[in-house]
């Protein structure tokens, strides 16, 4: 639908009631030469937070049966960073 802009200010609230209810856009012209396009506003329905993010992660193996590896506090061995707080540590800081 073409309309002249002079027409289309005379019957503006009329054309925008129609342009919501056909779906169809008006174009706005002036002087013959199109200028503006009244287009109807797509309604978008609010995405739900709840799987937002379905399909963005890959599993890759088995997550069930996964191999142990002992920790350091299993095996007794500690790292040199944790050594220091060790109750060990401080029983010979306070004997010295």
């Amino acid at each position: 639908m073409n309309i002249n802009a002079a027409e289309f200010k005379a019957k503006c609230l009329k054309l925008i009631d129609t342009v919501a209810a056909t779906r169809e856009p008006l174009i706005i012209t002036k002087r013959g030469k199109p200028l503006v396009k009244l287009v109807p506003i797509e309604i978008e329905t609010p995405t739900s937070l709840f799987g937002c993010m379905q399909g963005t992660v890959q599993i890759l193996g088995d997550i069930v049966n996964v191999p142990h590896e002992p920790w350091a506090v299993e095996t007794g061995e500690e790292d040199d960073l944790y050594a220091a707080f060790s109750p060990k540590a401080e029983r010979k800081t306070d004997e010295t």
